[in-house]
């Protein structure tokens, strides 16, 4: 079997799609021997090729333009054109952008629905027509891979699409994230980020479906319980300007009178965000649409106590190794919290059950599976 996977976030592992791709070809790569993987990628004029790839791997570099257009280019013409010219017997997307017309049967993988769900993220015309076009794609592959079954639910409900072509697949942790502590690592990354020694973690976008400022409200609580030997600590791009999609944090955050409680670090890099997870007492995720919730798997795989939603997909991924509340409820929210950190013997009973729940997920058995929506793909296109 030759697949040809289409690797425009491979560039991006900071990404959930970069993520998805690159643990995904790893895997098949090394647990698939008689498994031809293509990768191919679309090349902006002056921007690197594809990093990190393995040697056994092909890239076939495509060029495009930048820009929106450049991108839908490339999925809908030039990804097809390439995997008839490198001899595929199957395509895979691994991202919600699939083409409508595809010379071998086509995998598209749909993490989640949320731009297709949320209201504000609809409204703008350029959102609609693409999500138009992605849902059309969508109904014509051959098979479709998704991180959960409520974005499975999702899927056949909105999409309309049969059940029995879609394949939910879970996602993992890497094994970094399951590493014991290092002493003289773990003090340098911490002096990087000038974290205290004990702190709240928030770790993820802040796009309004992340339900940020819920948390927020519910740090009024907790601030007022633990004070500011317990800050909460926002990681990862701070939006620079508040819009319809990106609220406008530092006004809330005045507007509450938290400001002694909340620490903005900004990005974080990869390979620094094991460290961040198991040197704090709690990790929050007050997401309301998540096709997976990756951030809560990697927490819980760190040892790190849980506080998350009952939203979408996130119960799936927490079970019962954490706290799971009403996406409004930040009084909930904070009770929650305040417990994982007060509350020694209930910190000890989590660590256990979360690192119990991550290892119940693997990428081995995610590549396994999605070897089999392969072939079922290529039965499918079979006369």
């Amino acid at each position: 079997m030759h697949v040809a996977i289409n690797a425009a976030f491979w560039n991006q592992p900071n990404t959930g799609s970069g993520q998805y791709t690159r643990q995904l070809v790893y895997h098949l790569n090394r647990m698939v021997s008689d498994l031809t993987i293509t990768l191919v990628y679309p090349q902006v004029a002056g921007q690197p090729e594809p990093e990190d790839v393995p040697p056994s791997v092909n890239v076939k570099l495509v060029p495009v333009r930048a820009g929106n257009l450049g991108k839908v280019w490339f999925e809908q013409r030039l990804f097809p054109r390439a995997c008839r010219e490198v001899g595929a017997t199957v395509a895979h997307v691994p991202y919600w952008g699939g083409p409508l017309q595809s010379p071998v049967p086509l995998v598209v993988t749909v993490h989640d629905l949320t731009t297709l769900l949320v209201p504000e993220y609809r409204r703008p015309f350029r959102n609609r027509l693409y999500n138009a076009l992605v849902s059309a794609s969508a109904r014509g592959a051959t098979r479709i891979i998704t991180d959960s079954e409520a974005s499975k639910q999702d899927i056949i409900t909105h999409l309309h699409i049969p059940a029995e072509k879609v394949e939910r697949i879970y996602l993992a942790a890497g094994p970094q994230f399951s590493s014991e502590d290092d002493g003289l690592l773990d003090m340098a990354v911490l002096r990087k980020y000038d974290l205290p020694d004990f702190y709240a973690l928030y770790l993820g976008g802040y796009e309004l479906h992340k339900n940020v400022t819920t948390l927020l409200l519910a740090w009024t609580y907790v601030g007022q319980a633990l004070g500011e030997e317990y800050p909460l600590v926002l990681a990862g791009r701070k939006p620079t300007q508040s819009s319809e999609i990106y609220p406008d944090y530092d006004t809330y955050i005045k507007q509450l009178d938290i400001e002694e409680y909340v620490r903005w670090i900004g990005y974080v890099d990869e390979a620094d965000k094991p460290v961040l997870y198991r040197n704090a007492e709690t990790f929050i995720f007050p997401s309301r649409q998540e096709g997976f919730g990756l951030g809560v798997l990697e927490a819980m795989a760190s040892g790190t106590p849980v506080v998350t939603t009952n939203a979408s997909s996130l119960p799936e991924v927490l079970g019962d190794a954490g706290f799971a509340v009403e996406p409004d409820d930040a009084r909930g929210m904070a009770g929650a919290i305040i417990s994982t950190i007060i509350q020694d013997n209930l910190r000890a009973e989590l660590r256990q059950k979360g690192q119990q729940q991550a290892a119940n997920f693997s990428w081995e058995k995610t590549a396994t599976e999605t070897l089999l929506v392969y072939d079922a793909a290529v039965g499918d296109g079979e006369p």
